[in-house]
């Protein structure tokens, strides 16, 4: 065993060997690819990555349904408040499903394969949705769309992360957020308007602009990379650089690192715990529990009922939360590649415990009936400041950081249980806010804003930054 591990110790130092020893010059953006990046137009990148974000605001129309059609669809088909709430929450159980399964299947059939599968399954949702007169069919459409957004959740950031060039994957890969953000608001305002089927329908759009998509785009070249397929990679990669530019310096140091990665065994689930991998998975997984056990899910799903607690107008309430986070995520996406992913992330997890604190403020003074004029516009500031700060950094960094951490060999499992705890997350604090709000409507926010500033101390203690790198430059960082 201490021969076995000496001789793997010794694969990955010379892994990380001509890696580190350019680190210097790599880090300000001399090395061979970033020039060629610069050379070339990197339009088939920003092509590629619409595509792909396609799924990203599909998943947003998925998650941004419910909302504004529960009284339409309880009244039309006779649904009980039960049965319509599992028809919302079901969403989370395929989602869970989609996040267990993706990383296995953007491996074998590739990312571009994997989108193809999750835009099937939404578009089946879509389908058995819009056809639906029962609670039965509604819950198979639902879980369905659930599915697809799961794997979305994963595959997109990924794949976009895969294509870009290091001076552009920050900024690409938030992206991913912001269409999501886009299509959760879009959802929501439209849904007051259309008919609960037609929405539906609407669902399809991006699916179908996917799909067709995925015929004008290249495969990730470092999956082909590790499939062995040359000519297929050194194609791709020559298309999003562009046809003049020299790939030969960055197709290189790819395939050096997947040679070296392919000699090493393949790890099996419990062997990502182990140490090479255990940083790694702490990071990705870490980071995941960070975002969505802050409290996200909990004030996202019942927005209004906090405002109508605190005694603010909901519907006023609500659409400027959807404005603050669709123009917030879009400022993040665009400074994230200047500001590096550690600063966004400390930012906004102080913001978020802020915005905790000054919600808390407002419902104790609510209950001890103190100062009962503040209370609205201190819970409202809170609040919103909660979300525009969550749309800075922690709503799309950790899934940036995610699609950077993970080394090639172990990118689908390791992917799947970050995925997975992020959705179980999701479920677990929506589940149970409205039990945490009937215990004390102030000790929810404090708690939350505990979790919060443990948040603040993962990121200084053991996030590192990822901004200028290559992703095997990450690798060579991170395992020293």
């Amino acid at each position: 065993m201490a021969i076995k591990e000496d001789v793997e110790n010794r694969r990955q130092e010379e892994m990380r060997e001509p890696l580190i020893q350019d680190q210097n010059n790599l880090a300000d953006g001399e090395d061979g690819s970033s020039q060629g990046s610069n050379k070339g137009h990197p339009w088939m990148v920003y092509f590629s990555t619409f595509v792909a974000v396609c799924g990203s605001y599909a998943f947003g129309s998925c998650a941004g349904y419910s909302s504004p059609t529960q009284s339409a669809i309880r009244e039309d088909l006779s649904l009980s408040l039960a049965e319509y709430s599992m028809f919302g929450s079901i969403l989370t159980f395929g989602a869970m499903i989609g996040a267990i399964t993706s990383g296995p299947i953007a491996d074998f059939i590739g990312r571009k394969g994997a989108l193809r599968v999750s835009a099937a399954f939404c578009v089946a949702g879509w389908l058995c949705i819009y056809f639906a007169e029962g609670a039965v069919a509604l819950d198979i459409g639902r879980l369905a769309t659930g599915y697809g957004m799961g794997v979305f959740s994963y595959v997109v950031p990924v794949f976009i992360a895969e294509i870009a060039p290091k001076n552009l994957r920050g900024a690409l890969t938030t992206v991913n957020q912001f269409m999501i953000c886009a299509g959760v608001s879009v959802a929501f305002i439209i849904g007051t308007v259309l008919t609960w089927r037609v929405l539906a329908l609407t669902g399809l759009v991006p699916c179908g602009i996917l799909v067709l998509g995925l015929f004008l785009i290249p495969e990730s070249p470092r999956w082909l990379a590790k499939k062995g397929n040359q000519k297929e990679f050194e194609a791709a990669l020559q298309k999003l650089r562009g046809k003049d530019v020299d790939i030969s310096e960055e197709a290189d140091e790819i395939q050096d690192y997947i040679a070296t990665l392919e000699q090493l065994p393949k790890p099996k689930l419990m062997e990502l715990f182990q140490r090479r991998y255990s940083r790694s998975m702490i990071i990705g997984v870490g980071l995941m529990v960070c975002q969505q056990f802050g409290g996200i899910n909990g004030v996202c799903f019942y927005t209004g009922t906090i405002f109508e607690t605190a005694g603010f107008s909901s519907s006023i309430g609500t659409i400027t939360y959807a404005i603050i986070q669709v123009v917030v995520t879009g400022l993040g996406a665009a400074f994230i590649d200047r500001a590096g992913r550690k600063p966004l992330l400390l930012v906004s997890a102080s913001g978020l415990v802020l915005g905790c604190a000054l919600t808390a403020i407002a419902f104790y003074l609510k209950v001890n009936e103190l100062a009962l004029g503040a209370v609205p516009i201190l819970a409202v500031t809170g609040i919103l400041l909660y979300i525009a700060s969550f749309s800075a950094g922690m709503g799309a960094v950790p899934w940036v950081v995610m699609s950077e951490i993970f080394p090639i060999n172990i990118k689908g499992r390791a992917g799947s249980i970050a995925t997975l705890v992020n959705w179980f997350g999701a479920w677990l604090c929506s589940y149970t806010f409205n039990f945490l709000m009937s215990w004390s409507t102030y000790g929810t926010f404090i708690l939350y804003a505990a979790i919060n500033a443990l948040a603040i101390l993962f990121v200084i203690k053991v996030v590192p930054e990822t901004k200028g790198r290559t992703l095997e430059q990450i690798q060579a960082a991170i395992n020293k």
